[in-house]
């Protein structure tokens, strides 16, 4: 990505050693870091997708739990937390927001994250599990436009391809047969659904650029910490907030008997919603991780390649149908993909080029 306005969000910004963390490392590990983020992206946004329409397929009924195991996991976060934190110096202390400041910044982002999530969760009520990813893909367009608003990201011709294409490839999914609608799902019902997930599209895309702005502008921490911070707290409040919600809806009185009713029985139930709520977890570390490492844009491209991960699996797993429509549809999101993930290319090399990407530091420029 360019040097000027595409570097890793929390660079340089007056730290007492003028450096960002990641600068210490060398290409090798940074680019391990890198992959170790995608991997775990990709493998727990795939598997949470596949769990969560085997919970509903299986008999699950609940938008708030389906809504509640997208963040109620957060706990498991402390861990990495407690080895990773790094002790304060004078410098970041000077430089930090109030309490109070943070806090309201935390809570925004988490009731937001809440009601993303029961969007969501709405959506793949509706939808297939394949359906549903596609439609997912619609978070590069708005996270491109958000970016070029917020971030300062530059358009250019190959992401002004990569926003028309992934657009049409969901227009073709908004004029499919619906063939492959889950059972007792109405058409009606497919297009709120359909609605629901691309609004949530549109808010996560929204939410990954205010984490940008928030690291940039009010917590100002230098130490990967940080990152596992907004995440722990941001769910915390979104976790409570869908525990209101599940007691305010009434759901809370249906969970029993939906346990006995769950056709693959009552362990496999509980263990459904156990390791969907781990899956997001490891999604969310892949996903804040790459915001920290290189850009909320480049988190969300990379969050798109599950499209060519979670269909298929879905194939595979649930027996999803794939239709010529969706077939085509799925083929378009790669290509917008693929020429946004070029474009990101071209941009590393301009970065590595230009003498002011390496910030007069001895390391290479981390840009991405």
């Amino acid at each position: 990505m360019t040097a000027d306005n595409q570097q890793p969000i929390l660079g340089k910004d007056g730290a007492s050693n003028g450096q960002h963390p990641l600068a210490k490392l060398n290409r090798l590990h940074f680019w391990l870091l890198l992959a170790l983020n995608i991997i775990f992206l990709l493998a727990g946004q795939a598997a949470a997708v596949i769990l969560g329409r085997f919970y509903y397929d299986k008999g699950g009924n609940s938008k708030w739990m389906a809504t509640l195991v997208q963040t109620a996991a957060f706990p498991v976060l402390f861990i990495p937390y407690l080895f990773i934190t790094s002790p304060q110096n004078d410098s970041e202390g000077s430089n930090r927001a109030s309490f109070i400041t943070v806090s309201v910044v935390y809570f925004v982002i988490g009731a937001m994250v809440a009601g993303d999530n029961m969007l969501y969760s709405i959506g793949l009520l509706y939808l297939s599990a394949s359906t549903y990813s596609l439609i997912c893909a619609t978070q590069l367009i708005f996270s491109a436009v958000l970016s070029f608003f917020l971030n300062g990201q530059k358009f250019t011709a190959l992401i002004m391809n990569s926003v028309v294409v992934l657009s049409l490839s969901t227009a073709l999914l908004a004029v499919n047969d619906d063939t492959d609608m889950p059972s007792g799902v109405t058409k009606w019902k497919y297009v709120i659904g359909f609605l629901a997930t691309l609004g949530a599209s549109a808010m996560y895309a929204l939410l990954l650029s205010l984490m940008q702005l928030s690291f940039q502008k009010v917590l100002k921490k230098e130490t990967f910490s940080v990152v596992l911070e907004m995440q722990i707290y941001t769910a915390l409040v979104a976790t409570g907030v869908s525990i209101v919600g599940l007691f305010a809806s009434g759901e809370w009185k249906t969970l029993q008997g939906e346990m006995g009713s769950f056709t693959a029985g009552k362990l496999s139930y509980v263990m459904t919603l156990v390791w969907t709520a781990i899956a997001w977890q490891i999604c969310s570390v892949g996903v804040v991780g790459l915001v920290f490492v290189v850009s909320s844009l480049f988190s969300n491209v990379i969050s798109t390649l599950s499209l060519a991960i979670t269909p298929i699996a879905a194939v595979v797993i649930l027996h999803d149908k794939m239709n010529g429509v969706k077939i085509i549809a799925m083929l378009m999101a790669i290509w917008g993909f693929g020429t946004y993930l070029y474009q990101n290319y071209v941009d590393d090399l301009k970065a590595r080029k230009a003498p002011s990407a390496v910030d007069d530091a001895p390391t290479e420029s981390r840009s991405c």
